[in-house]
């Protein structure tokens, strides 16, 4: 096998080899909560803001790590608080990057975010290195916060001010899992994804003229069934795509990853439900810089190792080690 692409080291748990075991346990099982973080609010250029939620204290010189969501994620999911009190214990300061909206309050516009969008997560990271500028930074993206990542990695090239970085579960080729979520045992996750986003965006009607902007009132976003039918009504339409299959199209990470030029880890499972393993690219599309590690097992956002009663979280294992090596030189 090409050294770009290889079998990770994730084994899991007995009794939970199955995708949605994996994808669903720590949701329902993991209850840590994370205490005594601190939010930044960061203006953006459009009059906009996000909320930056950081985990320990950034000093000048301790390496910073940028945290990217998934799909209406938060500080408060189960692997945002696990890999930041992982990162915090390997020496690393974690900050989360919430997406427009996500954080504790909606954002100002009737805009919000979506899987192709790298200019927020650029103004942030860029800004930590102006304001930090020898500490280094480090970036972890989960699901689409992983598509952000990774395509704004291939649009710096050789030009990104982090040290390495690291995506998880990551939906390289949009339309793929959009038609993947519509199938199935899918069709579950698909729900639940969706009830925030329609929620969401019925609460944008309420505060800005949204008819106006998208054509449909609100009983038709009510009626949306599926992720496909949310981004050709609604984020296509706001963020300026002709459809949701040209928003796919441009913001799928996967013709971006031959342009990476840090060294960057792509942690990904073969039975994801969230998508099938078409979306994993070839050893060509990836930069000398770029490691594929695949395992048969995981699902989505999972890789619950240990036991059903011990339970390891895998990729915080994984992550932190490959950031520690990058560290001290050794990669």
């Amino acid at each position: 096998m090409n050294p770009k692409i290889t079998p990770s080291t994730f084994l899991p748990a007995p009794l939970l080899q199955n995708p949605h075991l994996q994808t669903l346990y720590a949701t329902f099982f993991r209850q840590e909560k994370i205490e005594g973080t601190r939010t930044e609010i960061f203006r953006l250029p459009d009059g906009d803001f996000i909320e930056c939620v950081w985990y320990g204290e950034a000093d000048g010189s301790k390496p910073i790590v940028v945290l990217l969501h998934g799909l209406e994620g938060s500080v408060e999911s189960s692997y945002i608080v696990g890999m930041m009190k992982a990162l915090d214990r390997a020496g690393f300061v974690p900050v989360l990057m919430h997406f427009r909206g996500c954080g504790s309050q909606p954002n100002d516009l009737p805009r919000a975010y979506h899987s192709g969008d790298t200019a927020d997560a650029r103004g942030w990271i860029e800004h930590l290195h102006t304001l930090y500028p020898d500490a280094p930074l480090y970036a972890v993206g989960f699901s689409i916060g992983g598509n952000v990542l990774l395509k704004l990695l291939g649009e710096w090239g050789s030009n990104a001010p982090l040290v390495a970085a690291a995506a998880v579960s990551v939906p390289m080729q949009l339309d793929i899992s959009a038609d993947t979520l519509e199938n199935g045992f899918a069709k579950i996750y698909q729900r639940h994804l969706l009830t925030p986003l329609k929620e969401n965006l019925l609460q944008k009607y309420e505060r800005f003229d949204m008819e106006r902007y998208l054509g449909i009132d609100a009983a038709r976003v009510k009626a949306i069934k599926t992720i496909r039918e949310f981004d050709e009504l609604y984020t296509a339409k706001i963020h300026g795509f002709a459809s949701a299959e040209a928003y796919y199209k441009a913001s799928s990470s996967r013709q971006y990853l031959r342009t990476i030029g840090v060294s960057t880890l792509i942690l990904h499972a073969e039975d994801d439900p969230f998508m099938t393993p078409a979306v994993i690219p070839s050893s060509e599309e990836l930069s000398d810089t770029v490691r594929l590690e695949l395992s048969a097992h995981g699902g989505h956002v999972g890789f619950v190792s240990g036991s059903i009663f011990k339970p390891l979280y895998w990729f915080e294992e994984r992550i932190g080690s490959f950031f520690q090596e990058i560290k001290n030189g050794e990669v």
